[in-house]
């Protein structure tokens, strides 16, 4: 990520530096959470056996806490350094129209934990990532593949120029809470069975005209909806950990949608 120059335009000579970081609200929050959900793809650096890094590029998901894992081969190259050295980083955020480094991405440092094939939070890992990224069935268990869950040390969000953050694992990660992942899952299969016009709603309410959206994966933060290859996150602005649960989140999101559309 380029952080830009120790001093600021104009105070060349001068021997204070210069902080160029901005201060962290909500609203920045948001962005890095959304960010890190929404990915479907990043850049793993690692570091290399010549002590250099190296970057490939991964499928991305995330677990129930917001964690970002990704699915690699043994035999990869990047699998090989991160058995040698588990510090990693990991660069996410798409690119659109126009300059490149006008869009934002968010840059994690972070500490690798493969997941055995015997571990207890293995199914559930898997579930997700699949839920996300349905053609990695075909080789997601494999003998050679594991899931890895990247648990960030810090992070770095480059909202464009002049908007550069230094974030801390609680502005992207919730804390566990017991029984939220099973209630999420049950949650989103309903949504998608039995509420298809209520997720398309709510898909309009945040910019997308087309319907036939679905429910892909749901965390304390909000939800990711999918169509084709395009994935969106949606944060709840109710905390489904209180009380209502995900139902009441759900109920909020959709009567803000509907107050929007009779605007």
């Amino acid at each position: 990520m380029d952080d830009g120059p120790d001093e600021a335009p104009g105070n060349a000579g001068s021997s204070r530096p210069v902080s160029l970081l901005q201060p962290v609200a909500d609203t920045v929050r948001a962005l890095g959470r959304r960010l890190l959900r929404e990915a479907r793809h990043g850049a793993l650096a690692v570091i290399g056996p010549t002590g250099h890094p190296a970057a490939s590029r991964v499928l991305v998901a995330t677990d129930a806490c917001g964690n970002p894992m990704i699915l690699i081969s043994d035999l990869s190259a990047h699998a090989a350094a991160l058995a040698a050295d588990l510090r990693c980083s990991l660069l996410v955020g798409d690119v659109g129209k126009g300059d490149p480094l006008a869009h934002p991405r968010l840059s994690l440092s972070a500490t690798a934990t493969p997941i055995n094939a015997a571990a207890p939070e293995r199914p559930a890992m898997r579930e997700r990532f699949l839920s996300r990224h349905p053609k990695a069935a075909l080789y997601a268990d494999f003998a050679d593949f594991r899931f890895v869950r990247l648990e960030p040390v810090d992070a770095a969000l480059n909202g464009g120029f002049g908007r550069a953050y230094a974030l801390e694992p609680t502005d992207l990660i919730d804390e566990p809470v017991a029984g939220l992942e099973e209630a999420g899952i049950r949650a989103r299969d309903h949504m998608n069975a039995d509420h298809g016009d209520a997720v398309d709603q709510i898909a309009r309410r945040h910019g997308e005209p087309h319907d036939g959206w679905r429910i892909v994966t749901v965390d304390r933060s909000g939800f990711e909806i999918g169509r084709g290859d395009r994935l969106r996150h949606v944060a709840f602005a109710l905390d489904p950990a209180g009380p209502g649960g995900f139902r009441r989140a759900f109920v909020a999101l959709l009567a803000e949608a509907s107050e929007a559309k009779g605007a």
